[in-house]
């Protein structure tokens, strides 16, 4: 594992940053020491992604987000030599991310969509609600009223016995009859 750099002769803080002054002269990691860092370690740190990821492109966007993140927070880091360490963590972190929004989107992606009706399917569920609807006509008021109520409105007998104001013995047996004549019905030839 390559050794990092030494650091630059330290420079004498400056009590207060003036306005335009070169970021390079405040306390923390500085910009040449992240660039060397970043000269000596990029593969070590791809390695390390490659270890927590499986695919090259992805490991190398872990690797330069973990260098981004570091430049922009390289004033919190006061000790220099401890840089290589807050990378290896950052490219850990944005590893384990990475995997988690993998896992996310193997999730949503393996529901499977609904099967979508051919043409052919929707013409004949088509015909065969028309027949449906033909055979309705075709039976008492009472039977198609129990009927309609009952599988239709999806209401239990007792519901629909108190709707139509009309025993439940009453309603099992619209009911009964009613399915045997639609039977018939949808079953004659046409």
């Amino acid at each position: 594992m390559p050794v990092i750099a030494p650091m630059p002769a330290a420079r004498p803080a400056i009590p207060a940053q003036r306005e335009g002054a070169d970021d390079t002269m405040t306390a923390g990691t500085t910009v040449d020491h992240l660039t060397e860092t970043y000269r000596a370690h990029y593969r070590s740190l791809l390695g390390l992604a490659a270890l927590l990821l499986d695919d090259t492109a992805s490991c190398e966007d872990v690797v330069q987000e973990a260098f981004i993140r570091v430049h922009s927070a390289r004033k919190r880091v006061r000790e220099p030599e401890k840089t290589l360490a807050y990378l290896r963590q950052t490219v850990v972190n944005l590893s384990r991310s990475a995997l988690r929004r993998r896992i996310l989107g193997l999730k949503l992606l393996s529901k499977p969509m609904p099967d979508m009706a051919s043409a052919e399917e929707g013409a004949y569920d088509l015909l065969e609600r028309d027949e449906l609807i033909k055979a309705m006509r075709g039976l008492q008021r009472r039977q198609r009223e129990v009927l309609v109520l009952r599988y239709f409105a999806d209401m239990t007998e007792a519901q629909v016995a108190e709707t139509l104001g009309i025993s439940l013995g009453s309603v099992k047996a619209y009911g009964s009859r009613g399915i045997a004549a639609l039977r018939v019905a949808m079953e004659a030839p046409a």
